[in-house]
């Protein structure tokens, strides 16, 4: 005879059901934690600052258009790029392609989008990269409105790399690195053995690895050694975790060598260390770093809260950090470029200092769900209204570009070009005297021949060696105005307004 329930026991029946109920509510607030409305925010935080910078200034970048050029002819050919495919003025030299693997990233974006799709991987790529400072800096700091706001601070000093750069993917390489030594610092160790197929994935993608291993090397050199002094306490490390550091380093050296080019892509970036010094002296964003432009107010600023936050409350630094934080501001202060890398390192340990020292009770808990699901789908709306569309980028694209004089040249015709023209050039398979990839060009001599042509320094002669019949430059440029009164030279056709009007000269024949 089977026995009756009791009422005591009836509610047990009920208590399945309740647990599914709690999981499932369980799982909608971790879904709609504050994370998804943040992420949601960063992920904004590029579109709209691009259309007010102009969105299509993002594909203005000279040198996406060459990258572009490249990844086709690898899609196409199913070969990659040994021998000089472009310029006539070093046609059939050895050539490396060192981003070949970002290129394809941006290529498949402008295959299936359109120009489209080159904006989107970039804002991706953008968006990843905040998203990776911001979850650093919340696993440091605990606190995801700190996070928040250090992270779409640190957006100021991502400024200069903001538009279609292959350093973009270099720069997610970076934080993934920086990613695993934080979490070995929290003991999980045995998560140092994806060091190694990032770095074989990275070597692909940008030169910038060499600064990954340095700052590896940098990381496992510190702690060897035991200090107690100041501010400063760090233990050297446990025998077990030196030696798995220092296999993990062999391996990815050895990762570094699976690239189609060998050792000579690795030899890439300690070639334009040592060898390529009209590069680093004459283009822009190797240029130190303003002060009076914004985003050196800005690393001022981050500066700053660093020392103000371990004033108020002093903490003990690791010497891995503070060598860390001396690179960061050395490289971004040397050359311009690299405030994209000081954000990376330093936006995530200021995170830290600042909830420290003003913020150190957390109100994460203190979110409502719904309202961050509904802020996230208010965000993605306005990402949606300010996406750019493909007819407008292009109209920004021919404000950038003198897009129909550069159909204009014919495939006969040597003509000296501008040079952050070469890569739009380049793409539309128009030959050319010059373009940005600098390393070949500095190493032939062209470099050289061509900054000489600009500041009239034998200028009508050099014209002659390189039997030039043809110039594309912005009108602005003083050989401009010395060909306009040369005899025997005469201005075709005029395109653009303002800094951006271009002239294009024929020779007579």
């Amino acid at each position: 005879m089977n026995p009756q329930p009791t009422q005591q026991e009836a509610p047990v029946e009920a208590l399945p059901g309740k647990r599914d109920h709690a999981r499932l509510v369980h799982i909608l607030r971790r879904i709609f934690s504050r994370h998804l409305m943040d992420v949601a925010i960063l992920a904004m935080l590029p579109v709209i600052l691009s259309s007010i910078r102009y969105a299509a200034h993002v594909l203005g970048d000279p040198d996406i258009w060459w990258h572009l050029a490249n990844a086709r002819t690898l899609y196409e050919s199913h070969h990659f790029i040994h021998i000089e495919p472009y310029s006539y003025t070093v046609a059939a030299q050895r050539w490396v392609d060192p981003e070949w693997l970002s290129e394809f990233a941006f290529w498949l974006g402008y295959r299936i989008f359109g120009l489209v799709g080159v904006y989107l991987i970039t804002w991706l790529v953008l968006s990843a990269n905040l998203h990776f400072v911001y979850w650093r800096g919340y696993l440091r700091s605990r606190n995801a409105g700190v996070a928040l706001w250090m992270a779409a601070l640190g957006f100021i000093l991502m400024w200069v790399n903001a538009n279609a750069r292959t350093i973009l993917f270099g720069y997610l390489a970076l934080s993934a690195e920086l990613g695993i030594l934080e979490a070995v610092e929290r003991n999980r160790t045995r998560i140092l053995w994806l060091l190694p197929p990032v770095f074989c994935v990275w070597i692909n993608l940008h030169g910038s690895w060499i600064i990954g291993l340095a700052l590896l090397v940098l990381y496992i050199l510190c702690g060897l050694f035991r200090v107690s002094a100041g501010i400063f306490e760090q233990k050297p490390f446990l025998r077990e975790r030196r030696n798995r550091l220092l296999a993990v380093l062999g391996a990815s050296l050895a990762a570094l060598m699976v690239n189609p080019y060998g050792w000579r892509l690795i030899w890439n970036p300690f070639d334009m260390a040592l060898n390529q010094a009209l590069n680093i002296g004459n283009v822009q964003e190797w240029q130190p770093l303003n002060l009076g432009w914004f985003v050196g107010k800005a690393a001022v600023a981050f500066i700053g809260l660093i020392v103000i936050t371990n004033v108020l409350h002093a903490r003990k630094w690791k010497i891995y950090e503070f060598a860390f934080v001396f690179f960061a501001w050395y490289a971004a202060f040397d050359h311009a470029r690299f405030t994209f890398l000081a954000a990376v390192l330093i936006v995530p340990m200021v995170a830290a200092d600042l909830t420290r020292s003003f913020f150190p009770v957390s109100t994460n808990q203190k979110t409502i769900p719904v309202m961050n699901g509904v802020v996230a789908a208010a965000v993605l709306c306005v990402v949606a209204l300010y996406f750019p569309t493909r007819a407008s980028l292009q109209k920004g694209l021919a404000e950038e570009f003198p897009l129909e004089t550069i159909a204009s040249i014919q495939p006969s015709w040597r003509t000296l070009n501008q040079e952050h023209l070469g890569g739009i050039m380049d793409f539309n398979s128009k030959p050319t005297f010059i373009d940005t990839r600098w390393d070949t060009f500095e190493h032939h001599g062209i470099m050289k021949d061509f900054i000489d042509i600009l500041h009239l320094q034998n200028s009508l002669a050099l014209l002659d060696k390189y039997r030039i019949d043809h110039v594309l430059l912005r009108k602005s440029e003083p050989f401009c105005y010395l060909l306009e009164r040369t005899p025997g030279w005469k201005v075709l056709r005029t395109e653009g307004s303002g800094n951006d009007q271009y002239e294009l000269f024929a020779r007579a024949r």
